[in-house]
């Protein structure tokens, strides 16, 4: 079992930036794929960014691209969201993800991951 922990949402203005982290536990993440999903109310739930084991290969949402950067530190357990340049339609509750893959690649389906964190909220007023 891998136990997964946002940290870093928070109230921010327009234009502000916010680094998200997701703490793994239980498990080293060495061999797992994770990714950023966010959920606006309302709205679908949508993979914003997405990162393989290795950290070489991401997938970032058109929209965000240019804005948010994906990472992780496997050493830390850790997987990192670096978003600058918020906009209001940035806010949601965000979540992290972790799924277990035999190759080093990148997850794209919401279906496929296995493990789920609670959320973190991010607020962009505008």
């Amino acid at each position: 079992q891998v136990q997964l922990v946002e940290f870093g949402g928070r109230l921010v203005q327009a234009g502000g930036s916010l680094r998200l982290s997701c703490a793994a536990s239980g498990r080293t993440i060495t061999r797992y794929a994770m990714g950023w999903f966010r959920q606006a109310p309302g709205k679908e739930r949508e993979l914003v960014a997405a990162i393989n084991w290795s950290g070489d290969r991401t997938y970032l949402l058109d929209s965000v691209k240019g804005r948010f950067t994906i990472s992780r530190d496997n050493a830390k357990n850790t997987m990192f969201l670096q978003m600058n340049s918020l906009k209001p339609e940035d806010t949601a509750v965000y979540y992290c993800a972790a799924d277990y893959t035999l190759m080093p690649i990148v997850v794209l389906t919401s279906g496929e991951y296995d493990y789920w964190g609670q959320g973190t909220q991010v607020t962009v007023s505008s």
